[in-house]
């Protein structure tokens, strides 16, 4: 029988982008509406690189909580070439500072600060062990002879495999799982390793950018695969496997730069999180399945208390604006314009 009402332990986005400066003032109440705590991306302009730039973003943040609103955000470092152990160690001192991560590269948004060979800072990683801080990684090479299809695997294969053999203790997360390659990796690991998991990649396949058109608004990188991989990353989640947990990749982009000849990477799908995810659990048969996702399996990784407070989602249709204003800047969401089922309690 369905249920029309469904209260859960409020949730945390592990994966999301916040951007800055103005925007903050639309993507930050967005977030702060459903989810307690956030890991906050730090692929600014510059990038957050080490502990004093951190703090000054997580201000940025703080400042734009709407009054009332409990919420934290959790500060990842971009690691770099030229990051130093000591400032590993500095930014692990910190009761802010979560996780670094390692962009190759070129590889998305904001990149170009990235790391250009991962099997050659391997200083980083035995620092990042020992402190105990996790690596989060976006698991794909940019080599130009490589399909972009190939780039998850090829990035597990030449890279992953080994990292993850050399540092037995480093806790890693396959950030925005996109392959059943990405799955399986993460399933042969006991211990230490993980997966966050987006709405898009969950719900879409590679038809859904590229059939009738290209469809610009489901266009994110990594990008989106082959339906078989999706339906490897669905049953990874529905089978309650606590290494897979919700991380939205949320990523907010003006809609002229959307919707242009050369259109950015990501998925604003922030206003509507949480009801596309129930959704999603529901088609399944699996709602039972949505609080350890979405509530408990991030907070246990990241060695961290769940929450304690609830969020109440309740079955009320409503539909997603085909607009939205992100600080002054005017947002098509993800899903722009679609029915949903599901929607946060008043």
């Amino acid at each position: 029988m369905a249920v029309d009402s469904l209260t859960l332990t409020r949730p945390d986005d592990w994966h999301l982008h916040f951007r800055d400066d103005v925007m903050l003032a639309g993507t930050v109440p967005a977030t702060a509406a459903v989810f307690g705590r956030a890991i906050v991306m730090p692929n600014l302009t510059p990038p957050v690189i080490d502990a004093a730039s951190a703090a000054a973003y997580r201000a940025r943040i703080l400042d734009a909580v709407p009054a009332g609103r409990a919420f934290e955000p959790l500060m990842v470092l971009y690691l770099t070439e030229a990051t130093t152990a000591a400032q590993l160690r500095e930014a692990a001192a910190t009761d802010f500072v979560k996780a670094v991560k390692l962009y190759p590269a070129g590889a998305t948004t904001n990149s170009s600060s990235g790391v250009r060979d991962p099997a050659a800072i391997y200083p980083l990683y035995e620092a990042l062990q020992e402190l105990d801080l996790p690596l989060l990684l976006h698991a794909e090479v940019t080599d130009s002879d490589v399909d972009v299809f190939d780039r998850e695997k090829v990035f597990i294969d030449r890279y992953l495999a080994a990292i993850r053999k050399d540092f037995p203790a480093l806790r890693i997360v396959l950030e925005h799982v996109t392959t059943g390659d990405g799955v399986d990796f993460v399933r042969s690991c006991a211990t230490h390793t993980a997966a966050t998991v987006t709405p898009q990649h969950l719900m879409m396949n590679r038809n859904d950018l590229l059939v009738g058109g290209v469809h610009t608004h489901n266009y994110c990188l990594p990008i989106l695969k082959r339906r078989d991989h999706q339906l490897r990353i669905q049953r990874a989640v529905l089978d309650g496997d606590s290494r897979f947990f919700l991380g939205t990749d949320s990523a907010p982009h003006a809609r002229n730069r959307k919707e242009a000849a050369c259109g950015c990477a990501g998925c604003y799908s922030a206003p509507a999180a949480l009801p596309f995810y129930a959704g999603f659990f529901e088609q399944h048969g699996a709602l039972d399945k949505l609080e350890g996702f979405a509530s408990h399996y991030g907070a246990d990784f990241y060695r961290l208390p769940r929450n304690t407070d609830t969020v109440t989602l309740v079955r009320r249709p409503w539909t997603l604006p085909e607009l939205v204003d992100v600080g002054g800047t005017p947002v098509v969401p993800w899903q722009a314009g679609t029915t949903l089922d599901w929607q946060l309690a008043d």
